[in-house]
């Protein structure tokens, strides 16, 4: 059953899974997921006697703004102290952050930005932090063909082609993201609804150009973004994950390891970009050893 709360500026949909008093645990869907990469994931994790909360994103699914006046910012501090107010409004003082893509980008730089309400993260990809300045610069040529839609959404025919036809582009990545995942067309339409979000697509945009340096963000949120600038280490103890078979990440993320100066490991899980569908088991691994860390740490 899908619940809601209001942070400052959002009304923020979101699942809960296993006892109310349980171990809090937050995982976050990406770009362009929701809630349902966690299906098999937060059964496994309630079992094990956590609270399991996945909200949508802004510009997912049933999360909405408050006001019209709210700039649709999609950058990372946006994403990050969305996690963060969740947190406040659900009166949740450490909570153990977990997600990929966008999500493993919201959990890590709320992580980085506030250690002291994170009690562990779990992210797919490293240290999941946007380095804008960098972003202004060419990957190798390989790379930059697998992002070929970021490279389009820098453009209003991008806007266009996301505003008109959200399904089949995002479906395309799907497909190219996971190569070796058969996913249901009845799994993709589910998710899909979320993408009917009225900012969905103001958010994707400005997130990708944002990313590339391209556009301004949120004037609110600049003295965040500077704090991010001086790449700030994780602190808590944290497990990052690479798939084998994704292509947004070639060679893996081993080498971000010194960003972690707490307890910190390192895998490779056979799969793609979507690692809590295609490998849920190993992402709810992954968050429950951290979990195991912090007990035996508090013990």
């Amino acid at each position: 059953m899908i619940q809601f709360v209001n942070t400052s500026t959002l009304r923020v949909a979101y699942s809960q899974h296993g006892p109310q008093d349980g171990w809090p645990v937050v995982l976050s869907h990406g770009f362009p997921y929701d809630v349902h990469a966690y299906d098999e994931v937060a059964p496994l994790l309630a079992e094990a006697g956590a609270r399991v909360i996945t909200p949508y994103l802004r510009g997912f699914g049933p999360t909405r703004f408050l006001s019209d006046a709210v700039i649709r910012s999609g950058q990372q501090a946006a994403l990050a102290r969305d996690l963060i107010e969740l947190l406040d409004a659900l009166h949740i003082d450490r909570a153990l952050l977990g997600g990929y893509d966008w999500g493993g980008l919201a959990s890590c730089v709320a992580t980085a930005l506030w250690p002291e309400r994170v009690a562990g993260l779990v992210s797919y990809a490293g240290y999941d932090v946007i380095n804008v300045k960098s972003g202004r610069h060419a990957n190798s040529p390989a790379l930059e063909q697998v992002l070929w839609y970021q490279h389009l959404f820098q453009h209003e025919r991008g806007r266009e082609c996301l505003a008109l036809y959200r399904r089949d582009l995002c479906r395309i990545l799907w497909q190219q993201w996971s190569p070796t995942w058969s996913f249901e067309e009845a799994s993709f339409e589910r998710t899909a609804a979320s993408f009917d979000n009225p900012d969905f697509v103001d958010i994707v945009i400005h997130a990708y150009r944002f990313a590339f340096g391209l556009e301004n963000g949120d004037p609110a949120l600049a003295a965040l973004e500077q704090q991010l600038e001086r790449k700030p280490p994780i602190i808590v103890p944290a497990i990052t994950i690479d798939g084998s078979q994704d292509p947004l990440k070639p060679g893996g993320t081993a080498a971000d390891g010194r960003m972690f100066t707490a307890r910190h490991e390192h895998r490779v899980v056979e799969c793609g970009h979507n690692l809590p569908w295609e490998a849920p088991q190993a992402f709810a691994d992954a968050v429950l050893t951290v979990a195991a860390w912090l007990s035996n740490r508090s013990g």
